[in-house]
This record gives structure tokens, sequence and C-alpha cells, in this order.
């Protein structure tokens, strides 16, 4: 059974901007979403991305966690994106200007995957399935 009718999944990032011109990249599209304090790209029918500026969400968290500027540059999160293509996705990235973290390799999970990171340090894995030969 399905509790979850939709998923967003967003970010924290220094510069709203950038990032959204960064992901504008990477997912080749434009936002469906940019104004102030939020910019969200819808990705398939049930998932949604979305970037908020760190003085946005800290103005939310108001001193219950530490201020997201402490994290910036450190992995906070990962984005795992199954392709059809991850030849095409790992150029993208790198044309893109996202940090090479880890090329194309089989992973023992059964996905082939290649890592990058953002201008914010978050993580971001184009993975396809490996398909077994029998």
């Amino acid at each position: 059974m399905k509790h979850f009718k939709f998923i967003e999944t967003i970010i924290y990032v220094e510069d709203q901007e950038a990032s959204c011109e960064f992901y504008r990249n990477i997912f080749r599209k434009t936002a469906d979403l940019n104004v102030p304090g939020m910019t969200e790209f819808i990705l398939s029918d049930d998932f949604k991305f979305g970037i908020m500026p760190n003085k946005g969400i800290a103005k939310i968290l108001e001193g219950k966690t530490p201020h997201p500027d402490s994290g910036t540059g450190i992995p906070r999160c990962e984005l795992y994106l199954y392709a059809d293509d991850i030849q095409f996705e790992f150029d993208n990235a790198v044309k893109s200007g996202a940090k090479l973290i880890s090329p194309i390799i089989d992973r023992d999970w059964g996905d082939r995957v290649c890592y990058f990171s953002d201008p914010d340090g978050h993580i971001i894995a184009f993975a396809e399935k490996i398909i077994k030969e029998d």
C-alpha cells in the first residue's frame, strides 16, 4: 500500500540563482517554479526537486538546528537518478561544471553508477541497472 502520494526533495544552497542554473543544465529543462526563496523542477509524475536558499530555511529552523551555511561544501544529501543513457548524463554533468567524484563503475549492488557534486557539495549519482547475461 502506498502511503505517500507525491515526493518532493528540497536541498539547501548558498546561491539559489547559481544552483538553479546548474540544475537547469543538469536536468536540461527550465525550472517549473523559480521565485525568490524556492526553485522547483518536476522530474516525473510523482517527484519534484526543490532548491531553497540557506537563509530561507534558516528562518524556518530558527535556531533549532545548526545554520545551513555551516554545512556548505559538506555532502548533506544524494540525488540518485536512474538514467536511460548513463554516458550521456555523465558527459552532460561534466559539461555543466559538476565536480567529478567517481567515474562510471559497476557497483556490487547491481548498478552502474557515476558520482558528481554540485556547487554546494550535494552528491548527484547517475545510475543504470547492470544487465546480467544468462
